[in-house]
């Protein structure tokens, strides 16, 4: 089995090409050429990785012998050679082997295989357990127990627009980073209840041996068990509309006492940013703060510039339907978003201050500036028609 494998191994880099000095492994994701599976820092992933080898062997034997074998009978056995090939209706002892031979060989294949699954499937005696949320495109968040409880938060693409519109030098972790990505502890199982808010999306991280399909009103889950330290990288894996490839997954797995203080400074900044909805805030405040909240949830379909993109997703820069119009239909869309559109309900993801700050923003940047009716929307506007 070993020297198959070392076999196959070596076939396998001889068909790689060498990389060159720019292109660089990425941290906790996928290697330069790499062909096969991921080892991974998961018992699961491990398991994955040695059935993708049994497998592989397996297939490689058996297409070794019966080619090896036609190729036999053709050269030894042909025509010009004198021979004649035999007439006979059925052979008892071959027809038996055909029947056998395949389904021990599939058998010896499925019962690894099987107990593998079943483990994937094993969610139970989880030490800590997280709920990730899939938006277009995004994702968020929520401790639901352990010393974590309560904290939640959204996890956007960290990557610089300027790299995405090739203005910039690409770097190794080009689309695989987040502002804030999931911290897990080390060795200890964590499981993963999935849903969506919109379309079906996919909660894939290659290291873990996970990849879960999040779907709108329904909660799915699955675990892991990180055996290692570090930061490890993945992505959304189902085609969920135009910025699919902008929604990658990271997860930092620290240890206890690094993830004892990762919770500690959480809590802490849970408590500083405690906002009140009923305090009146400056046009300044707020426009300052809008600025940052549209630029980590709106820009991806808006644009920078608030023009959206035509026939997809509407302009905000000019837009006398809601932008330039009195506040009370605009409010209404970001708490409760456009059923059958883009445009998703942002009443669980901001609160009231972080909804009167970017609806501010968008009334007095670009060439709104400020030109409709209540220019100024404070977070006790959003506050009465939540």
């Amino acid at each position: 089995m070993k020297m198959v494998r070392g076999l196959l191994g070596m076939i396998a880099l001889s068909w790689m090409t060498v990389a060159t000095a720019q292109v660089q492994d990425i941290p906790g994701g996928p290697a330069v050429d790499q062909l096969n599976v991921t080892p991974g820092v998961t018992p699961i992933s491990q398991e994955i990785h040695e059935l993708h080898w049994m497998i592989l062997i397996v297939c490689t034997v058996i297409f070794i012998g019966v080619f090896g074998v036609m190729l036999y009978s053709i050269v030894k056995h042909r025509k010009s050679k004198g021979y004649k090939a035999a007439k006979f209706d059925e052979n008892l002892s071959i027809e038996l082997a055909w029947t056998v031979i395949p389904f021990l060989i599939i058998v010896g294949m499925a019962i690894p295989a099987t107990r593998t699954v079943v483990a994937m499937k094993d969610t139970t005696g989880a030490d800590l357990t997280i709920k990730a949320t899939g938006y277009q495109w995004k994702w968020g968040y929520e401790y639901l127990d352990g010393p974590a409880t309560g904290v939640h938060f959204l996890s956007n693409l960290s990557t610089p627009q300027d790299q995405i519109d090739g203005k910039a030098p690409k770097s190794n972790t080009y689309l695989l980073e987040v502002d804030r990505p999931l911290v897990v502890p080390v060795d200890k199982k964590v499981r993963v209840v999935l849903t969506a808010s919109d379309v079906i999306h996919s909660w894939m991280v290659p290291d873990f041996g996970v990849k879960q399909d999040a779907v709108p009103g329904y909660l799915r889950d699955t675990w892991f068990r990180a055996e290692k330290t570090g930061t490890y990288r993945g992505q959304c894996a189902e085609l969920c509309g135009k910025n699919h490839a902008y929604m990658p997954i990271v997860v930092e797995v620290k240890s206890a006492e690094d993830y004892a203080q990762w919770v500690k400074d959480q809590k802490a900044a849970m408590a500083s940013a405690t906002e009140d909805p009923n305090k009146t805030w400056t046009k300044d405040e707020l426009f300052a703060k809008g600025k940052e909240i549209f630029a980590a949830n709106c820009v991806a379909c808006h644009q920078a510039n608030g023009q959206g993109i035509p026939g997809t997703f509407p302009a905000l820069n000019g837009d006398k339907k809601y932008v330039l119009a009195p506040m009370k239909d605009q409010i209404l869309t970001e708490l409760n978003g456009h059923p059958g559109t883009a445009m998703a309900a942002f009443r669980d993801l901001l609160n009231d201050v972080q909804l009167a700050a970017v609806i501010t923003y968008t009334r007095n940047a670009w060439d709104n500036a400020g030109q409709g009716p209540d220019p100024v929307v404070q977070p006790s506007d959003v506050k009465a028609l939540r």
